[in-house]
């Protein structure tokens, strides 16, 4: 395995980007819909640079395996003496958003320029969206 990663705490997708004109320059500036995307793509991409350890960057066919762990919604716990206790009968899937993809797109943007050199490197992914408790992203990723 190339990379092995474990990141604690809620995973936030990339959602859609919004193209802005610059004031008085030529360009444009790329606005993400989700504002809390930067803070959680910069934790991932430190995280990722800790284990990575400055090696260089990967520039060949790459396999990603992510499992995106988030919380149990309150409907799932039971009440009264047995409080906190999971209810015998839950989903066993999160089918609420945020999708699967757009939190996918958040890793795949974090790591680029820290493990490899884009992400268009990745030509197979395994995505899986569970609940588990603590809340956090397993990232794998290998030579294709």
């Amino acid at each position: 395995m190339m990379l092995d990663l474990t990141i604690y705490g809620k995973a936030e997708p990339a959602g859609s980007k919004r193209w802005v004109p610059l004031k008085n320059r030529k360009g444009v500036r790329v606005i993400d819909a989700n504002p809390r995307a930067a803070d959680w793509k910069r934790l991932v991409a430190d995280e990722s640079a800790l284990v990575w350890k400055g090696r260089p960057l990967l520039d060949t066919a790459l396999v990603l395996n992510v499992l995106f762990y988030r919380p149990h919604p309150k409907s799932h716990y039971r009440t009264g003496r047995r409080a906190g206790e999971l209810k015998e009968f839950h989903r066993v899937y999160p089918t609420t958003k945020p999708d699967l993809l757009k939190l996918t797109r958040a890793i795949e943007d974090a790591l680029t320029g820290i493990v490899y050199r884009d992400d268009s490197l990745i030509c197979l992914e395994t995505l899986h969206k569970l609940y588990g408790d603590p809340i956090r992203v397993e990232i794998h990723l290998d030579r294709l």
